[in-house]
Parts: C-alpha cells; sequence; structure tokens
C-alpha cells in the first residue's frame, strides 16, 4: 500500500479507477462551490458528494464492523432527538463504512451470490446470511432504519475503496473468480447512492476537516 501512496503515477492512476467506480454506481457531478480550488480532488463525483456536507449539525458515523446494524441505526436516532431538540435547524449525518463494514452498504443480490454472511460473520438466525439484513431494519420501534432507509432520506454513505480491493480480493478464490472481476460486479452492486471514497480513513477525516463532529459506530 506504500507504493500506492507514494508512486505519484499510482497515485492519480488509484484516483482514476475510484472516479470510474463512482460512475459505475450512477453518481456524477462538477466541483461544488462550498471546496476550493485548494481542496478540490481529481474525482469531481467525490467532490461533489462532500459539497453536500453543510449546515449546523454535522456528525460521521464511522462504521468499521457490522456491529448488528447500530452503524445504520445511530445516524436515524441523531437525525431525530437534533431535528427535536433544535426544530428548524439543519442536520447532515455522514455514515462511513469500512474494514468489515463494507457488507452494510452491498445489495442483496451480492449477498446471495458471495459467502458475505460467512465472510464478515453475519448471521441471519443460526446461519451466516444470505442477504442484506441491514439494508432495512424492522424489529425496532422506530421508522427509517438500515442502509436503504437513510439513503432514501439523503443521508450520505461513503464507502471504502482500499476494504472493497482487499475483500474482494479474499473472496475470489472461493468463487473461482478473479479479484477484478468480483470487485467489479461488488462497485455495481452497491445501493444507490453509495460514494465511493478512496479510504475509510480518507474519508473519515476529509469529513471532519468539513465540520462534522466524530462518532465511533462499531
Amino acid at each position: 500500500m506504500s507504493s500506492i501512496i507514494t508512486s505519484t503515477t499510482a497515485r492519480r492512476g488509484f484516483l482514476g479507477r475510484i472516479a470510474a467506480a463512482a460512475a459505475a454506481v450512477g453518481l456524477s457531478g462538477g466541483v461544488p462551490s462550498t471546496l476550493s480550488a485548494e481542496t478540490a480532488s481529481p474525482d469531481p463525483a467525490l467532490d461533489a458528494w462532500l459539497g453536500k456536507i453543510k449546515g449546523k449539525h454535522k456528525m460521521v458515523f464511522d462504521v468499521t464492523e457490522p456491529n448488528n446494524g447500530f452503524g445504520v441505526i445511530w445516524p436515524r436516532i441523531y437525525i431525530n432527538t437534533m431535528q427535536a431538540t433544535y426544530p428548524g435547524e439543519s442536520v447532515t449525518p455522514v455514515v462511513i463504512l469500512r474494514h468489515s463494514g463494507i457488507p452494510l452498504g452491498m445489495n442483496d443480490a451480492l449477498w446471495a451470490k458471495y459467502p458475505l454472511g460467512e465472510t464478515f460473520k453475519i448471521n441471519e438466525g443460526d446461519a451466516p446470511a444470505k442477504k442484506n439484513i441491514y439494508a432495512s431494519i424492522t424489529n425496532l420501534p422506530l421508522p427509517g432504519l438500515g442502509t436503504a432507509e437513510l439513503l432514501k432520506s439523503g443521508v450520505l454513505i461513503g464507502l471504502c475503496d482500499v476494504a472493497l480491493t482487499v475483500y474482494s480480493a479474499g473472496v475470489a478464490p472461493k468463487v473461482n473468480m478473479t479479484p477484478e472481476a468480483v470487485k467489479k460486479e461488488w462497485v455495481a452492486g452497491l445501493m444507490p447512492g453509495i460514494q465511493i471514497v478512496p479510504s475509510g480513513v480518507f474519508g473519515v477525516g476529509r469529513t471532519q476537516e468539513l465540520g462534522c463532529a466524530y462518532c465511533f459506530a462499531g
């Protein structure tokens, strides 16, 4: 990984792949006015996504593990309680799915094809889950819980490209596919609206630079 960071050519290629991946999930847009030329990246889609972080109340939820889905529960609680306490004031939650938190952003087709429940140790009952059980969480007395529900309400969700690369390479031998082919399918199978970020730690750090408070979400 250090060679990627230290090589200018490799870094440009790496960021170019991020941009292509973002385009594959239907994201586009120019550099927003809230990001100056000095802070703009080579990826317009990433800059446009970061430019949506605004308003008075902002928090980034750092999701490193499945953690029983709390990473896609707490943002809703944050929205509800902030709006109830400060009516009329804007609230912007950001969720960063990184490390083994990335399957929370994948659609059911990927869960059915790949051993995601087994790989990430997520069970439905006594067996590894075959679908994204955290897409829409309905067993709690609060509406709007889960990755898909948060996206519908405009919550910003970023997902780590490095984790996509590492985990897809690990799964590839189990399904007799190349790492590149698995990653391509994983990128295409992310829930619509999720933004791929260069790394999860990039996402956590950059959102804080843009004014987000920090919450470790598992």
